[in-house]
């Protein structure tokens, strides 16, 4: 194998990466305006809040919220920066080492397993869905099937894989549905959302 990489499709990941990263960060920072409003004001009145259920003011406000000792949004600013720059650098033509991709692939495992975390402190122990972390979560989940499943069939993990990867890639929207869907299901399931419409 090459020490370069060639992704079949670059511009179709290259979208996906350039669209879910500034959705994500456009989340992020706006999640960060409300904790810097927060804080400011602990008694303002944020956009994010809809009701009891739907509403991030119990989130910023948890331990969860600043897991690493600051506001996780300052996470999400600085990480969806860079599913942004590799989208763009691939749009220009840019080929890059199989480490890179495991890793740029890791980071981003990394983030999705976050996000479930996260899933599961707001919907089990804070019982409340934050409207901007769901559409980092929303984001996040398409970003990690879709870089995925083109790094498999890529090859990037190993000629064994590259089958998988193509028989699945197509999939990719149906795969990104159901885990939604899931969610969806288990946040029903634990936080009865229907009877609050």
């Amino acid at each position: 194998m090459t020490d370069a990489v060639a992704i079949r499709r670059p511009v179709s990941l290259a979208i996906v990466l350039i669209v879910a990263g500034a959705i994500g960060w456009y989340a992020a920072f706006s999640l960060t305006l409300d904790k810097l409003a927060v804080l400011a004001n602990p008694q303002a009145d944020l956009d994010c809040n809809f009701s009891v259920i739907v509403q991030c003011g119990v989130n910023l406000g948890s331990w969860q919220g600043s897991l690493l000792g600051f506001p996780n949004p300052i996470l999400g600013l600085g990480g969806f920066v860079a599913p942004i720059a590799v989208g763009v650098a691939l749009l220009a033509g840019a080929a890059f080492a199989r480490w890179f991709w495991i890793a740029f692939n890791v980071g981003v495992a990394g983030a999705l397993a976050f996000c479930i975390w996260l899933m599961y402190q707001s919907i089990f122990n804070l019982g409340t869905l934050c409207p901007w972390c769901m559409l980092v979560w929303a984001v996040t989940i398409p970003l990690f099937w879709t870089l995925t499943l083109s790094n498999a069939r890529a090859a990037v993990f190993g000629v064994r894989l590259a089958a998988v990867g193509e028989r699945l890639y197509p999939w990719i929207p149906a795969i990104t549905i159901a885990s939604y869907l899931i969610v969806a299901v288990v946040a029903q399931l634990r936080l009865d959302l229907l009877s609050y419409l």
